[in-house]
């Protein structure tokens, strides 16, 4: 064998503090930022992942694993016979269905389009129906490879500026819808390419309010892709805000929600960094556009609202870490006032997280058991909601392990 040969790294197992080395530096997470998140010093960092220490116990390794964004538990624990998804859930049943409509290429010439009014009154129930449905995932993906198709063909054949506008406005939006369809599954590309030819079709329309949606959503992709992504998501998010300011002295509610929603998206990035006077002052300036919607208004695509702002409360202090913040946040929202189930779970999983970074691991439970009722497929694919069960399934309660398991079973995570 030559003795010039590369050696492969993967020839010996990597230790637990050299995975957790690894995957801190891809996602471009420096030491004491980590050890921020983890309430840990950066030196206690510095001896895990020089070995030092031994690994630490589940609860530890499922609260790294949450801060380094780690999809599989395997990549951290460097054991492949019993991998957990955390950040990515199950591939859903008509995930494939909507991927080759999305990939579908080249596209379909043939038949009449529908016109995009009536691509818009579909989308409009698609909306509805995403946001009535427990399990929206499963309404959502059997509406989109249809829409899909049909909004692209619609882009095709328009022959008037208009008509081309308007075709790509609705081509944008079914786009959004399959990105909340596809966000959290087994396809991070496929999440990419919608949420580019979103923002492209975004800005083939000129509609500002359809360009303020493909953003949020491309912003949200941005943060969700780690620290090191922190930045393009601002970059668009506060682009975006700029483009839309000069029109909200006489804006529709819709784009004064999407303005706010955008908006409160900086502040969630700024929490995640640990900004909190960025992240609180984010959060007043959405307060204050949400005031001026009408008390009953709902934002179709980004749940913007009067009735959300509590709920957008408790993530900052929750990706705050501050457990106490939290709590009482959680005490001063009112989750019945969220017209939307998948948003009312996700709200009740924010809550959950609170009562754990507090102490209180029952109330998490019974906050998750909450946000099942609400949305099955929300918790079914929510890292966080899947990382409290876990941990909590390794209590040292007896009564807290039998409930964690029982929620696991449900979620389908956990065997019966």
């Amino acid at each position: 064998m030559p003795t010039d040969a590369t050696p492969d790294p993967y020839i010996e197992p990597l230790a637990f503090g050299q995975r957790v080395q690894l995957l801190r530096t891809r996602r471009g997470m420096p030491r004491h930022v980590l050890a921020g998140l983890l309430g840990m010093s950066p030196s206690w960092v510095k001896q895990i992942e020089n070995g030092r220490l031994q690994a630490p116990k589940l609860s530890m390794v499922l609260r790294i694993a949450e801060a380094l964004r780690v999809g599989n538990l395997a990549e951290l624990t460097g054991d492949a016979t019993t991998p957990s998804a955390l950040f990515v859930g199950p591939g859903h049943e008509r995930l494939p269905a909507v991927r080759a409509a999305v990939d579908c290429f080249p596209p379909a010439t043939t038949g009449e389009a529908p016109p995009p009014a009536h691509l818009r009154a579909r989308l409009a129930r698609a909306w509805q129906a995403r946001h009535s449905a427990p399990n929206h995932r499963e309404v959502v993906g059997r509406l989109l490879p249809d829409l899909i198709s049909d909004a692209q063909l619609a882009a095709r054949q328009a022959d008037s500026g208009v008509q081309r506008r308007a075709a790509q406005a609705v081509l944008a939006e079914v786009y959004s819808l399959a990105q909340f369809f596809i966000a959290y599954q087994p396809d991070s590309a496929l999440l990419w390419r919608v949420a580019e030819r979103g923002m492209v079709a975004a800005a083939e329309s000129g509609d500002p309010h359809v360009i303020g949606i493909a953003a949020w959503l491309t912003a949200q992709a941005h943060r969700d892709s780690g620290p090191s992504h922190y930045d393009a998501a601002d970059a668009v998010n506060l682009r975006t805000l700029r483009f839309l300011r000069p029109l909200l002295s006489e804006a529709s509610d819709d784009l004064l929600a999407i303005a706010g929603a955008l908006q409160f998206e900086a502040g969630y990035t700024a929490a995640r960094r640990g900004e909190a006077g960025d992240a609180w002052r984010h959060w007043d300036t959405a307060r204050e556009m949400a005031e001026r919607l009408p008390a009953d208004y709902y934002h179709p695509v980004t749940s913007f609202s009067r009735a959300v702002m509590g709920a957008h409360a408790v993530t900052v202090a929750v990706e705050l870490h501050a457990g106490r913040e939290s709590v009482r946040q959680v005490a001063a929202a009112d989750a019945t006032t969220i017209p939307s189930r998948p948003r009312r779970a996700r709200h009740r999983i924010e809550e959950a997280r609170g009562y754990q970074l507090d102490g209180q691991p029952d109330a998490a439970l019974a906050s998750l058991s909450k946000a099942f009722a609400a949305a099955p497929e929300t918790v079914r694919y929510n890292g966080y909601a899947r990382r409290i069960v876990l941990e909590e399934a390794e209590a040292k309660s007896p009564a807290r392990r039998r409930r964690a398991a029982e929620l696991g079973v449900r979620i389908g995570m956990l065997a019966a």
